[in-house]
């Protein structure tokens, strides 16, 4: 009897260990089940994307801090979406937060969606592209006036066009 106990509750404990070992290690990120304006299968995805925008758009990945130009981007203009070129973010919302990252005080109206993101054993706020669906970053409340967000977003997830 003891050892059928025993066995149940290592049971119980390894499950719980690969839960939180899927939510720490991204398996498919929460949102792939929701439906989008633009819908794509994994592989058109892929031939659309570079390795890089795939990982981070589609697999909820990160950048490398300070590895994408965008960071460093100054002139007027609109980041879009590297999966759908909805436009996301002003040139004039941007700010330099000194992370690495592209980072912006508030997103254009009805471009992005939020959702909760509990991987890596933290609660964050997950910033994902409305039209497509695509991970663009997170956002905190560590930003500047007039907001107090922060919009960190991935670089490689987002194209920019200047102003003309």
């Amino acid at each position: 009897m003891m050892s059928r106990r025993i066995t149940l509750l290592r049971l119980g404990a390894l499950s719980g260990i690969l839960a939180g070992m899927r939510g720490l290690f991204g398996s498919s990120p929460a949102h792939a089940a929701q439906v989008y304006e633009v819908s794509r299968t994994e592989g058109e995805w892929q031939k659309l994307l570079n390795p890089d925008q795939y990982r981070v758009l589609r697999k909820a990945g990160t950048e490398r801090p300070h590895s994408s130009p965008l960071d460093k981007e100054k002139r007027a203009g609109v980041f879009s979406c590297a999966g759908c070129a909805l436009p996301l973010f002003s040139s004039k919302t941007k700010f330099d937060s000194g992370t690495g990252w592209p980072s912006f005080w508030q997103p254009m109206e009805k471009a992005v969606v939020e959702q909760t993101d509990t991987t890596l054993f933290m609660k964050r706020t997950e910033v994902l592209c409305r039209n497509c669906g695509g991970h663009l970053g997170h956002v905190f409340d560590d930003g500047p006036k007039p907001t107090g967000l922060r919009y960190c977003m991935n670089g490689v997830a987002m194209n920019f066009a200047p102003a003309s």
